[in-house]
């Protein structure tokens, strides 16, 4: 691995490995590299990209993406903007390249409520507009105010408010209507100062029993114990961790289609779990499609696996390749199609 300068100062190496830039420790190397520290150099490298007719990819904190084993031909360019700026009354500009975690951390602390229950999943502030990361009842969404970033097609700085973002679930304007077009940088949040804590989550509900002075803070250290025991939560030495988090969406399928699903899984139709996902819509959870399947936790041989302790996980429990999680993923979406009639979408990037 080398490295040479442009002119702005930024630092362009080769060769460099990018599985141990993931939470999945898996893949080749990228071809060339870059960190950007700073809006200019974001731009810089872009413009070096394209001068050499290269592929760009953007990285964040590595948390949702599966690199393949020949690597990538073409730029990958980490953003490391810092910054935690407060604007008053539960405002926030914080830059991208931010440990997500961290000022989740640091806004419960000052009891300022919107994303509690998003503590713990791994990542930069970069990434969450992006996949409208979403946990236990919350999305990143519901306290979004704007997001800044490079426009590729344009060649400038755009500032785009909510409603330009395109939320839905697991689904943005970045990541889905005009992916590779943006380059976020920066993120403005709206948080609720003294808000009451979101627990519209069943599981979240039970954990925390009597509810008389509880703060965010309290909220935000019991997602992240539950995050821990389902392996979700990134812990040095707990190979259930070596993962990209849930690895299949949750599909939306029509209620008309509920009763099929039912015979398939051998229940009444009542006993088929999901939330409402629109007008004659449901959400079904994943993971009950995953176990009535047959794919349960800890399903697999060799290094590639279903976490022990989550279902939706794909673990690298040691030396897996991509091929080694592609061919699980094959097994366990023909699976689940097969037995439902319903395809199942993998979350992560794959990249390669």
């Amino acid at each position: 691995m080398y490295s040479q300068s442009v002119p702005t100062g930024l630092q362009i190496q080769s060769q460099t490995p990018l599985a141990p830039l993931t939470t999945f420790g898996i893949g080749g190397a990228a071809r060339y590299f870059a960190v950007a520290h700073t809006e200019t150099e974001v731009s810089e490298a872009v413009a070096w990209a394209e001068d050499r007719s290269l592929s760009l990819f953007v990285l964040g904190g590595g948390s949702n993406l599966l690199v393949r084993d020949e690597g990538f031909d073409g730029l990958v360019l980490k953003i490391g903007v810092l910054g935690v700026e407060t604007c008053g009354d539960g405002c926030f500009e914080v830059g991208a390249g931010e440990i997500w975690d961290e000022f989740v951390e640091r806004v419960t602390r000052q009891e300022m409520a919107g994303v509690e229950c998003l503590a713990g999943i791994p990542g930069s502030v970069g990434g969450t507009p992006v996949q409208n990361v979403g946990a236990y009842g919350q999305e990143v969404a519901e306290t979004i105010e704007w997001v800044r970033a490079f426009d590729r097609k344009s060649r400038g700085w755009v500032r785009l408010d909510k409603a330009a973002c395109r939320f839905r679930y697991r689904q943005s304007l970045f990541n889905s209507d005009e992916p590779e077009r943006y380059i976020v940088t920066r993120v403005r949040f709206q948080l609720r100062p003294g808000g009451r804590p979101n627990l519209r989550y069943a599981d979240l509900q039970l954990r925390l029993g009597d509810r008389q002075g509880l703060t965010l803070a309290k909220v935000a250290s019991v997602v992240r114990e539950i995050r821990r025991e389902k392996g979700m939560l990134l812990v040095e030495g707990d190979s259930d961790c070596r993962s990209a988090g849930s690895f299949f969406k949750n599909p939306v399928v029509g209620l008309d289609r509920l009763e099929a699903i039912a015979a398939a899984a051998g229940v009444t139709p009542g006993m088929v779990p999901g939330w409402p996902a629109g007008v004659g819509l449901i959400k079904i959870p994943a993971a009950w499609l995953l176990e009535r399947a047959g794919f349960v936790k800890g399903f697999g041989s060799g290094p590639a696996r279903i976490s022990s302790r989550h279902t939706l996980a794909l673990t690298n429990q040691g030396g897996a390749t991509c091929a080694d999680i592609e061919r699980l993923q094959g097994q366990i979406v023909d699976g689940v199609r097969e037995r439902f009639g319903i395809t199942l979408e993998r979350e992560p990037v794959l990249l390669g």
